[in-house]
């Protein structure tokens, strides 16, 4: 089961990687980006489970908060250069 998820995962990863590289516009390129990073969260956390150590789960913890922060400062970015 847990190679299943990490196929998953890999397809996934792969598929976000193709919008970040063929995105026309740069909010395309920030969803591949983020989704990149939603994707190697999923594979942390995956890992964790699968070995039951918890020992990246402080970075998980870190990544999840700070990439909020990240969309929303991309975001406003976007919004300026529109203006």
């Amino acid at each position: 089961m847990i190679v299943a998820i990490f196929v998953v995962l890999g397809l996934a990863g792969v598929l976000f990687a193709a919008r970040l590289a063929a995105g026309p516009t740069l909010a395309d390129r920030v969803i591949g980006l983020n989704g990149i990073v939603l994707v190697g969260m999923g594979a942390i956390a995956t890992h964790a489970v699968s070995t039951g150590t918890g020992a990246f789960l402080p970075a998980l913890v870190a990544i999840a908060l700070v990439g909020p922060i990240s969309n929303g400062m991309i975001a406003r970015y976007i919004e300026a250069r529109r203006s």
